[in-house]
């Protein structure tokens, strides 16, 4: 059975594709209409009914996004939610959400190694015969959970070598991240594609970002108590949790290498935090009145005379990325920044960049569960609980990341304009996906200010 016009699948869509891509997660130009989807390349890796096509779809001419396309004369009510449209009376839909046919191209892939030029390479024994289920959490890539196997197929594969996958392989014996176990790699065009990483599935995994919110919930609803006598105090978990990102980044230090950055490093990367600066001034007006003292906080950095070690690192570390174990905290998702472009990841940044980033995520732990997250001046006590369980598991990340590393806190200059830098870019997420959150870094900022 022949599977209507793979090669021109996304075209023959239109509309309907582009609509659901607009609300996707994963969709990367939030805030600019879309006009055009166009397939760059597909392959039929199960014919019949259901049917599966892949293709690598690009809109109005950006980078591509992989898109796994189910096709069905009927769909059950089931997938019903993920139908995208309508072609020759069949429905096509996100195949990731049917479970039947995710298991049958594993399989396949197991059993052949490669179909329409798609290979999958194992680094450890993976059993066939495992039906998924897909996360339910947002994610930018989506992932599908194999037995004791988890399968992240990323939504904008980029040609070349993955960050994500070499660096789970430097860190390889690290008790911090989950275990590889293997690669899908597009084969088909001339500089071969990381379609997807395979590994470790840890079933007692619970999300930093569940746990700590669980905390601050719990602060919240006992008004007269303060952070350190309330029973779901994060604080030690927070200590536990620096140590283990200071752990990773020595680990990754050993392994790809430190260097120090010179005066035109400093200048280059100060010039970048302005240049991000310029950017969301000019779409979000309610910047305006911190313009001066972010500006004065980033060129704070120029006049450093302390050396700054520079390697690999995280690059996107938020309580989103940590997972919470029985035996420990692990680090997922080692991509990097989803906004930069490939070359952009690669340069060796300051591990302080991602304390930042962990250091931001405490707050908006902290302050999300505020009235309206518009104006928590309305609740005094609440917004001096939030304001304490933050400064605490702040002060207590950096206590425990310096067991291992450097104090943070040493560093003060960096680290703030680092903090500030971050919280600029979150102005601008907030202000295109989560109108209602912008208030979050906005308050930051002038706290931190």
């Amino acid at each position: 059975m022949t599977v209507l016009r793979p090669t021109e699948l996304a075209e023959d869509l239109g509309g309907e594709l582009l609509r659901w891509l607009v609300g996707q997660r994963f969709f990367r130009t939030k805030g600019h209409t879309a006009t055009a989807a166009r397939t760059l390349r597909s392959s039929v890796l199960v014919d019949g009914d259901p049917a599966l096509v892949h293709a690598m779809v690009s809109v109005d001419g950006g980078a591509p996004y992989q898109l796994l396309f189910g096709v069905r004369d009927h769909v059950p009510d089931a997938l019903a939610h993920a139908v995208i449209g309508e072609l020759d009376g069949r429905a096509v839909y996100d195949a990731p959400q049917d479970h039947e046919l995710m298991g049958i191209l594993l399989d396949r892939l197991l059993a052949q190694g490669t179909i329409e030029g798609l290979r999958f390479d194992a680094d450890a024994s993976v059993a066939p015969g495992a039906r998924p289920r897909p996360v339910g959490v947002e994610q930018s890539n989506t992932s599908l959970i194999y037995g004791s196997a988890i399968l992240k197929l990323y939504r904008q594969p980029e040609p070349g070598t993955n960050r994500d996958v070499d660096l789970h392989r430097a860190l390889a014996g690290s008790p911090h991240i989950a275990a590889p176990l293997g690669v899908l790699t597009d084969t088909r065009p001339r500089e071969p594609v990381v379609l997807g990483f395979m590994q470790r599935f840890l079933p007692d995994a619970v999300e930093g970002w569940a746990t700590a919110t669980a905390s601050v919930r719990d602060l919240l609803a006992e008004g007269d108590l303060h952070a350190d006598e309330v029973g779901g105090d994060f604080a030690g978990e927070a200590g536990r949790l620096g140590t283990a990102v200071a752990e990773v980044h020595k680990a990754l230090a050993e392994a790809t290498g430190v260097r120090m950055v010179t005066e035109a490093d400093l200048a280059e990367e100060v010039a970048a935090m302005h240049a991000r600066l310029d950017v969301v001034l000019s779409e979000v007006p309610a910047l305006a009145p911190e313009e001066a003292v972010l500006r004065s906080a980033f060129d704070a950095v120029l006049d450093l005379t302390t050396p700054v070690p520079i390697h690999q690192i995280h690059g996107d570390l938020h309580l989103g990325q940590v997972l919470r174990t029985t035996t420990g905290w692990i680090l997922i998702d080692f991509e990097g920044e989803p906004g930069a472009t490939p070359e952009q990841r690669a340069v060796p940044r300051s591990p302080l960049r991602d304390v930042a980033g962990m250091l931001r995520s405490f707050d908006y732990a902290a302050f999300h569960l505020l009235p309206g997250n518009e104006d928590p001046q309305d609740d005094r006590q609440r917004l001096t609980r939030a304001t304490e369980w933050s400064d605490r598991n702040r002060a207590a990340f950096c206590a425990g990341y310096a067991e291992v590393g450097e104090n943070p806190q040493d560093h003060a200059v960096l680290l703030r304009a680092l903090e500030l830098d971050k919280a600029v870019y979150e102005v601008r997420y907030e202000h295109h996906n989560r109108p209602d959150w912008a208030a979050i870094p906005l308050a930051a900022i002038q706290r931190r200010s």
